[in-house]
């Protein structure tokens, strides 16, 4: 495949990473105490390893050390090295800001008012009106603030509205000490609160809010410094800045027993196309991106069926919580561009037919994958490597085991009850042009073709 055709297949935006950057990996040291994790700052190459037992875990805390030391070389040097490659790995891995991770059952409850950035923050509440108006669980974080709590907008619905945020934004406005905002749900509040905290910054330069997010879904919005949201056009569009990722992670058990089962694994499908759209992306780094989308993987091929059997399972929840933060909590700060096709096709599908995102990765990613793995040597490597990590005997043939990987997605969707297709979605055939121009933005040719087929091919 061409580098053009590399492109239009989910790379539209991506431009070489800018690196002659040489991380020298060193010790790595972790311990676990009451309950903690610690990941220091200066890692070696078992820094996967560290993490997937992580994975394991059901309580506890993560932190962050400090920063990495780096030498910079030469602006000009532009390049992307691939595992396959002769030359020596290179690359830069740069953290976002996150400074902790809490994970198990009441931990917010724990650990809420102790994550506030200072004794006298004020804290805006961002939610959706379900999980407002149908749980107690909104209340039960008010009452936790207590005075702390300065205003709660449950209005944010299914790809965040601009509307919503423009109501939003100017709420948080009209309280000069709000400090914090507050995120309880999935990746629509989660965004919106990004989307938030930009806008302030805009009209107040300096005033990005602290974030502190408390997911119920798998979708993973919490991991990235992206805000998608709807536009006035009913587009989906975003921002994007380095202090919009949270500063604090909240994975409680207890909040995830609320959320519908679809919903929960729907968006475990969405984690799993990060996991395997982040393979083959081109800047994603070795360590520790890659070999945690690996363990990502295999987590959720694990868990999503058990969880299937049993929603109640507390201990299933937070490893598919973690395994979540896996498959995009290492994305960092270097990665550029979109994740991959998957993902744009998600994003043609998703805001303009009402189409959550957690499905329309089970409608897409196992053909996605399939695709890749027959389109290109390299995506298919990386793609294989998948296998052993979701069940899969390697045969040898890459292009084999990635296909094979596309059909265990297919079957994994199809197992947890989530098939479904764009007629029951209610995508007249008449939109399969427009999708396909909007996800490779172009009108024939190859790609155009291939990705035509694919989309067909969902109905």
């Amino acid at each position: 495949m061409s580098a053009q055709e590399r492109l239009a297949m989910g790379h539209g935006h991506v431009r070489p990473l800018l690196t002659g950057i040489v991380d020298r990996f060193r010790s790595i040291f972790y311990h676990t105490r009451n309950g903690e994790f610690t990941y220091p700052s200066h890692i070696n190459m078992h820094t996967a390893t560290s993490m997937i037992m992580a994975l394991r875990q059901t309580r506890g805390l993560w932190t962050v050390g400090h920063r990495f030391e780096r030498k910079e070389c030469s602006p000009t040097h532009h390049h992307v090295e691939r595992l396959h490659s002769s030359n020596p790995l290179s690359g830069l891995w740069k953290p976002t800001h996150l400074q902790r991770l809490h994970y198990g059952p009441d931990s917010v409850k724990k650990h809420l008012l102790h994550c506030l950035p200072n004794e006298s923050s004020k804290a805006f509440v961002l939610t959706g009106s379900s999980l407002a108006n149908k749980t107690s669980l909104i209340k039960q974080v008010e009452q936790q603030l207590g005075s702390r709590h300065a205003q709660t907008f449950s209005k944010i619905g299914q790809h965040a509205p601009v509307k919503e945020l423009d109501e939003a934004t100017e709420l948080v406005m009209k309280h000069e000490n709000i400090d914090t905002i507050i995120s309880v749900g999935g990746g629509s509040p989660i965004d919106s609160a990004k989307a938030i905290s930009y806008r302030l910054n805009e009209k107040k330069p300096g005033k990005f809010l602290y974030h502190i997010t408390i997911p119920t879904t798998l979708s993973a919005a919490e991991c990235t410094l992206g805000a998608g949201y709807t536009n006035e056009h009913g587009m989906k569009t975003g921002v994007a800045h380095p202090e919009l990722a949270p500063h604090v992670i909240i994975y409680d058990s207890k909040f995830a027993l609320e959320t519908p089962p679809w919903l929960w694994m729907s968006t475990g499908l969405r984690a799993m196309d990060h996991a395997m759209e982040l393979m083959y992306h081109p800047t994603a780094t070795e360590i520790p991106c890659r070999q945690m989308a690996l363990a990502s993987a295999g987590e959720l091929f694990a868990n999503l069926p058990a969880y299937h059997k049993n929603p109640k399972d507390e201990q299933v929840i937070t490893k598919l919580q973690l395994a979540a933060f896996a498959s995009l909590g290492f994305l960092a700060l270097n990665v550029k561009g979109g994740l991959g096709l998957s993902h744009t096709l998600g994003y043609a599908l998703g805001s303009p037919f009402g189409i959550p995102h957690g499905i329309t990765s089970c409608l897409t990613l196992g053909h996605v994958v399939k695709l890749k793995a027959e389109s290109s040597e390299e995506d298919a490597a990386q793609l294989a490597r998948m296998a052993p990590f979701i069940g899969i005997a390697k045969s040898g043939d890459n292009k084999k085991d990635a296909i094979a990987v596309g059909d265990a997605i297919l079957k994994l969707v199809q197992d947890i009850g989530l098939k479904t297709t764009l007629s029951e979605k209610g995508v007249s055939k008449e939109k399969v042009d427009w999708i396909v121009k909007t996800a490779t933005r172009q009108e024939s040719g190859p790609v155009y073709d291939k990705v035509k087929q694919l989309v067909e091919g969902l109905y």
